[in-house]
Formats: structure tokens, sequence, C-alpha cells
């Protein structure tokens, strides 16, 4: 165990008493009709709901609103007692639901009920499960959310903030008293996709301004005065040095000299106690479909087979004369399909972005006022870090490692993440239906990567994919999705090894050797969370082509899309339930001499 930190007088003094003792989208077709009266299911579901909602923020620290400035003055209890009390309420929660007659409610109660349903389900399987033995995965940590990447907005904001950074040895005990809990009943990270994340704790070793926890002091709003300004960054760099750091180096101790030794060897989740139930929960929580590791992989294999196919056509296309494996080391090696730079990436990523925003007016109907921005991945995540990842306010691209970084990919990576994407999604999901709290904070893997994986072929009705290259580039990602689901069953169902995992991604993809080694250390370390994506695409695409062929010429895909975002985040059946609703409206609607729908 670590030594106490001992804790500055100037630290007392400031964390002392800080601690705790639009536009409208389109409304789906299923919650359209006349206004009336709520019925006594619609009152007892929202009065379920928003008390949960409520307890559950006081519970995990936060305020109402969104982003860092809404987090309370400390961070959340994650000892083993509060998760137990966690899900004994949520067990408690659902078994009002459950006394909650469906029929009852109003169609856009039962899309609320369903949701609901669906996200208290999953956090208490966490519980149940105790993931919080295991709080990280390969490239997400508890150790890197505390610091925000920009300022704060005010100064309350700032002190809530430091008073967060005060109780960092408090809850970095917490953690490691469950990762401890963890390593002896045999439920851990396993430890390749452990080894080489402890130098993300590295960075906030630093007890001075060079940490990245005071980076939020660098840029203060000018509405507060200079004197004040001065003053809480003198507090914010005591905490930072007393208590943060401290703190910080007691975790890298513990991850070096205990963690990594201890951790186990097996990749599989299945390995673990009560594994194969484990996975399964995994699989529901994430897809939001009834559908087991069997299927999964065999729908994986019938993908992989399907693209593999296109690929073939489109290195044909490119005249190229050899064979697919030697086609696939000429994209990995070649200089012409690399940056030399990262302004270079960051600039190529931005221009793909501004001709996906020359075509949403003929895609999607409803479109958000906020936009995002685009940054490089930060410098202490970037080695370990994924290609990209998309936000409200902006859009991530690693420029780490330029060599493993094909511009090829680029235009699809641009598409899923940026816009129209997660970030446009963010951005809708911000200025949308005044909808409960908890569902607007509330995301599906399965909707919100489903979408991200249905723009990349978007892409090619958009007129992004401007060469043979890029489309194969937008193949090999369809390809990388169609592989996670045979590799993440393969691992957690069916006992693949990593090199074999390793070596599937190394046939089928063009990726490079170190996004294919990133990937499956992830998928390793994070059960379950890959194979979203390809179902949620594959049940939008299937939709799509159900529209399609109902409605022949009155189909209308900015009605589809808004039909699609409009709903926000709601599990996979939900999204069928509702298009269909959709479709059934277009046909039953008076049609113009055009073709077109009236209204």
């Amino acid at each position: 165990m670590r030594e106490r930190v001992a804790v500055h007088l100037l630290l007392a003094s400031v964390c002392l008493g800080l601690l705790p003792g639009n536009g409208a989208l389109a409304q789906t077709a299923g919650a359209q009709g006349t206004a009336t009266a709520p019925s006594r299911a619609d009152e007892r579901l929202r009065a379920l709901y928003n008390a949960e909602w409520a307890w559950r923020q006081n519970e995990l620290g936060q305020l109402e609103g969104s982003g860092p400035g809404a987090l309370a003055d400390h961070l959340p209890k994650v000892d083993a007692a509060s998760q137990a009390a966690r899900l004994a309420y949520w067990e408690n929660v659902l078994r009002q639901l459950d006394a909650i007659p469906v029929d009852q409610l109003s169609p856009e109660e039962k899309i609320n009920a369903a949701v609901f349903r669906a996200s208290i389900e999953g956090l208490a399987n966490d519980v149940r499960f105790k993931i919080y033995e295991a709080p990280f995965n390969a490239d997400t940590f508890f150790w890197a959310g505390i610091g925000p990447r920009q300022g704060f907005d005010n100064a309350e904001e700032y002190r809530r903030y430091i008073g967060r950074l005060c109780d960092i040895p408090r809850y970095f005990d917490e953690n490691i008293a469950n990762m401890r809990t963890g390593l002896a009943r045999g439920f851990s990270v396993p430890r390749v996709s452990v080894t080489g994340r402890d130098a993300t704790i590295e960075p906030y070793l630093a007890a001075d301004e060079t940490s990245p926890l005071f980076r939020a002091f660098t840029h203060m709003p000018s509405n507060i005065p200079a004197a004040e300004q001065q003053q809480l960054r003198t507090e914010g760099l005591a905490a930072i040095r007393e208590a943060a750091a401290p703190a910080y180096r007691a975790l890298l101790d513990f991850m070096r000299n205990d963690y990594m030794r201890q951790t186990r060897t097996a990749i599989g989740a299945s390995e673990m106690p009560d594994g194969e139930a484990y996975y399964q929960a995994m699989i529901r929580k994430f897809t939001t479909l009834e559908i087991t590791p069997q299927e999964v992989h065999q729908t994986g294999l019938r993908e992989v087979a399907r693209i593999r196919a296109e690929m073939e056509q489109v290195m044909r296309r490119a005249n190229f004369t050899g064979t697919f494996p030697e086609f696939l080391q000429f994209l990995r090696t070649d200089p012409q399909f690399y940056a030399k730079t990262p302004n270079e990436l960051l600039g190529y990523a931005s221009y793909v972005v501004m001709r996906a925003q020359g075509q949403l007016r003929n895609i999607i109907g409803t479109l958000p006022r906020y936009r995002h921005g685009i940054i490089p991945v930060p410098d202490e995540l970037a080695p370990i870090y994924t290609g990209g990842r998309g936000g409200l306010q902006n859009c991530m691209f690693n420029t780490y490692n330029l060599p493993a970084r094909p511009l090829y990919t680029l235009p699809s990576l641009a598409l899923h993440e940026c816009t129209p994407g997660h970030s446009f999604q963010a951005a809708l999901a911000l200025e949308g239906p005044n909808r409960p709290a908890f569902r607007q904070e509330t995301y599906f893997s399965g909707y919100g990567e489903g979408w991200g994986l249905y723009t990349e072929w978007l892409g090619t009705v958009m007129g992004i994919y401007q060469t043979p290259y890029e489309d194969f580039g937008r193949l090999t990602y369809e390809m990388w999705r169609a592989c996670r689901l045979v590799v993440d069953t393969g691992i957690h169902q069916f006992g693949w090894s990593r090199d074999r995992a390793l070596a599937y991604l190394r046939d089928n993809t063009a990726l490079s050797e170190h996004e294919i080694t990133t990937e499956v250390d992830r998928y390793i370390a994070w059960p379950g969370q890959a194979v979203a994506y390809k179902l949620g695409e594959i049940t939008i695409r299937r939709l799509r082509a159900e529209a399609e062929q109902r409605l022949g010429t009155r189909f209308d895909q900015r009605g589809f899309h808004d039909t699609i975002l409009g709903l926000g985040s709601v599990p996979l059946p939900v999204l069928e339930e509702q298009v269909r609703a959709w479709i059934a409206s277009v046909e039953n609607a008076p049609a113009t001499p055009a073709g077109r729908t009236t209204g």
C-alpha cells in the first residue's frame, strides 16, 4: 500500500470544504399525433426515470448540463460498497419498470421506456459482473479523463475542478483496491493490453505547470478578474503538486510493480469467472440485440467473404496486376499514401470534412448550427490511441507515427468520426427535441457506431471517394469491422490466440501493422464492444434497402436519415420499429404529380 500523501497547508486551505460529506429534428412516425393528457402509465414512467436520473447524476458527481463544466467538486465513489448499493438501486428500478403496463404508454413514452430499460440493464450488468474491478481498457483510462482539453467558462467551474483535483488520492485508492480484488479472483485486464499503457500515467507525474492537469488554467476567460485568475492558478497548482501528482506516482508504482506482474496472461473473456455469461451480457449491452456469439461469428464470416470479393474488383480497377497480398503490401509501403507532416494529415482530413459538409443538403433534411473543430490526439494518448475519435467540440486525428496512418483510409475515418458521423450526431443531439435528460445522455454503440459505419458507405453516394485507392480504403475499413465480428468472438468465445487474431486482420485488410496491433489489443481489453459497429450498420443498410424497395420513387434519403437521427441513440429493435413506421407513413401519404409525398 502506498504511503499517505502529506498534505501541504496551502492544499488544505484550497481543498477544505470542497470535498463531499434549435433546430427541432423530425419527429418519428410513432411519436406523431395530437398532444393528449398523459396517461397514468406515462406519469409513473416519467417519475421513475426522472428520479433515477437525478440519483445517478449525484452518484457520478455530475450537475445539470453536459461537458467538464457540469461536473461536481468531487469524483464519484467507486468502492465496492458503493457499487453494491447502486446495483440494489437499479434492480429496484427494473422491478418498478416491470410493473408499468407498456401497452398503456403513449408512443413517445414507449420509446423512452425501451431506452431506459436497456440503459439500466446495462448499468446493472456492469456492476453485477464487477467490471469496476478492471476499470480501464487498452485506450480508455480512469486516470486520463480528469483534466479537460480546454478551460472552463467561469470561476465556479474552476473551483469545482480544483475540488476534483483534491479528490484524486481517494478516487485512485478506491480504484486500486478494486483492481487488487479483481486480481485475486482472476478478473483483470489482460497483460498484453496493459503493457505500455502505464506510460500514459507518466505525464501526470509532473508537479508543475507542465502537468496535463494544469492545461485548463493556461487560457482562462476574461469574465474572471486577473487577480482571481492568478489565485485560481495558485490553488490549482497546489492541488496538482500536493494531491494529484503524488497520487499518480502511487498509481504508477502499483501498475508497474503489482498489477502488470499479476494480471492474467489469458486473453479471452470466457476464461474469466462466469466468463461466458459475462461476454454474452456485453454483446447484449453494446449491440442491444438478442444474438449469440456463434451467430455474430457466422455473420462476420459471411461479411468478410462478400467484402473480399468487392476489394478484388476495386484492386483491378486500380490497374494493379499482382496478387491481393502484394496489393496490400503496396498500399502499406508506398510513400504516396502517407503524410509527411502532422499538418498534411490534419489538412487532408479537414478537406474531406468540408467536402462532406457541402453534400449535407442532399442527404439530411435537418442540419445543426453547431460546428466541430479538428485537432490532433493529445501527445500523452497518441501512441496507444485509435486513428481518430469524434466529439461535440472537436474531431481528433492521430498524427503519431505518420507511416502508420495511410491517407487512403482517411476519407472513411473523417466521415465516420466527424461529419456526418459522430461529431455531427453530437451537434444534432445538442439542438434536438426536448427529451428527458437521461435520454439526451444515453449512448448505444449499436446505434451510434452503426450510423458511423453507415456514413462510410454513404460517402459513395456523396461522391467523397475520388480514387480507387480511397474506395479500397473504405472497403478496408468495412472489412476491418467485419473482421471484428470474427476476431472478437474468436478471442472471447472460441479460444483464439492474439497471434491468430493479428494474422486474420493482416490477411484481410490494408491496415498498417501499428493499427492492427492497437486494434486487436483493444478488442482483447473490451469484450463485445467491437461487434456493435457492423451489426448496427447491417441493420441500417437493410432498413434502407427495404425503404427503397417499398417506396420506389417516393424514397427520399433525407427523410430516412432524419428519422434515424431524430430518434437519438436508441436500441436497434426500436430503430427498426420506428423506421418501418416512417416507411408506412410515406406509403400512406398522398403523392404529388411528381411522385413526391406531401407534407
